[in-house]
């Protein structure tokens, strides 16, 4: 069962890094949908609601996603649904059911770095910047490398421009966990071609995407890069499926969604 022994509400960020960096035992608090179901015991539980994080901003060349953002604004969002082919609304539609979404916050999912996470896989596609209190603004899959110190994720920054995307999952029911999910995307001749839940987090298969990138987009080429996308990433097993199963199924995801970023 979750313990928390102290529950803090900051007025600033300043007040709530403090609180992070002089407790060791402190956590910041997102929507907690997974955090809930653990056994966590925490020191002080920092909540960030009184920063006014929750918003969906678009600017003229950016779009800005806060970190108490829930994954249900990202769903029914028209600023999100309008560009990138709606990819990460798409991308978060069938994470469990609507209760759920209306309290899993963006900045909770993207900070733990969840490796079954449907979001990032798509963040990662799309190139995706993270903006930290402290560490200032990073490409999110820097951001996704490095452990290091305790920071507060303050909002995900998107360049507008005119990129190609589609998600594809693959779940045992709708609303269940991806077994493996993948996201493509095609800026001019630059494709990003992302897996995750691999169980491992969502990583780049930049072989595959160089080869797309160079290539003519052939069906050969097509075939070709999904190959390569299934034979250069690490994949494991846990209770929704195998090593094997995954790799096999990746090839299948990818090749569906190179085709639906050019149909």
């Amino acid at each position: 069962m979750l313990t928390i022994q102290e529950y803090v509400l900051p007025e600033s960020f300043e007040e709530a890094y403090e609180i992070l960096k002089t407790n060791k035992n402190s956590t910041i608090l997102g929507g907690c949908g997974f955090l809930r179901m653990s056994s966590k015991k925490i020191g002080k539980a920092v909540d960030l609601s009184n920063l006014h994080l929750n918003y969906i901003r678009e600017n003229q060349d950016t779009i800005e996603i806060g970190a108490m953002t829930t994954f249900r604004s990202v769903e029914t969002s028209p600023i999100l649904t309008q560009y990138f082919d709606g990819i990460l609304s798409k991308s978060v539609k069938n994470i469990v059911g609507v209760q759920l979404r209306n309290i899993v916050t963006v900045g909770g999912t993207v900070y733990s770095r969840y490796g079954f996470s449907d979001f990032i896989t798509a963040l990662l596609a799309l190139d995706a910047e993270v903006v930290l209190y402290k560490g200032g603004q990073i490409l999110l899959k820097e951001f996704l490398k490095n452990g290091g110190n305790k920071d507060i994720l303050v909002k995900i920054v998107l360049k507008k421009n005119n990129r190609k995307a589609a998600f594809q999952t693959m779940r045992n029911s709708k609303s269940d966990y991806a077994i493996l999910n993948v996201a493509v995307s095609k800026l001019d001749n630059d494709w990003n071609i992302v897996v995750g839940a691999r169980p491992q987090r969502a990583e780049i298969a930049r072989m595959a995407s160089k080869y797309l990138s160079e290539s003519k987009g052939t069906m050969e080429d097509i075939e070709k890069a999904s190959l390569l996308a299934a034979s250069e990433l690490v994949f494991g097993s846990n209770m929704r499926g195998s090593k094997e199963y995954r790799q096999s199924i990746c090839k299948v995801l990818v090749k569906r969604a190179i085709m639906e970023v050019l149909a």
